[in-house]
């Protein structure tokens, strides 16, 4: 009778054990999944303030650039669309399409700056306009701030997407759901540089 409750004491300690151990593993899959959220959320700030300053950018340029109209309406509409991707991927960033949607959204933006800012080169007086300049220098400043904040959620993504994969804490992630979140990275190697901005 005493071996029998050892035995039932024991395997009630080890089931005590792995309990605590679940609600650890639980928890901290919960840490980094809010992390990497919270990481995104700081993409989007920047994005955002991205996204304000282009309208800007275009009604400074279309004084100057009459003849590229249509440079101009395609990078307007480039922007809205990227705009749009992110208010989806802000509302779920664990949504593996949403963040594709953004990705593709920001590339053709980024495509689109790339040539509006080619163009600028065609135009002298423009490249000297102060509210240009000022542009400029506030796009400059936006692209690398986005850079930064995506190699945080970059590596933020990382930790998390490691702790749901390892064994043992894979059987929690498998048990409750925890998504492989997605990296924010450009597919190409022309789309990974920041749009030149030098006027």
């Amino acid at each position: 009778m005493a071996v029998l409750l050892g035995v039932l004491g024991g395997l009630f300690l080890l089931l005590l054990v792995i309990f605590f151990w679940g609600i650890a593993v639980y928890n901290g899959l919960v840490t980094l999944r809010n992390r990497y959220k919270n990481a995104f959320s700081q993409i989007d700030v920047q994005l955002k303030r991205r996204y304000d300053l282009i309208p800007n950018l275009v009604e400074t340029a279309k004084g100057y650039m009459k003849h590229e109209r249509e440079t101009l309406e395609a990078v307007i509409q480039a922007r809205n669309a990227a705009y749009g991707a992110s208010q989806k991927a802000a509302a779920d960033p664990s949504d593996s399409d949403a963040m594709r949607g953004l990705l593709g959204a920001e590339s053709q933006l980024t495509g689109m700056l790339g040539r509006l800012m080619m163009l600028t080169e065609n135009y002298p007086d423009l490249k000297a306009n102060q509210n240009m300049l000022a542009l400029q220098e506030e796009l400059t400043s936006t692209e690398n701030k986005v850079a930064f904040a995506r190699q945080s959620y970059n590596d933020t993504v990382m930790g998390y997407n490691n702790a749901r994969e390892v064994f043992p804490s894979n059987l929690v992630a498998g048990m409750f759901n925890f998504a492989v979140a997605t990296l924010f990275e450009v597919d190409s190697p022309e789309e990974k540089k920041a749009p030149t901005v030098n006027f």
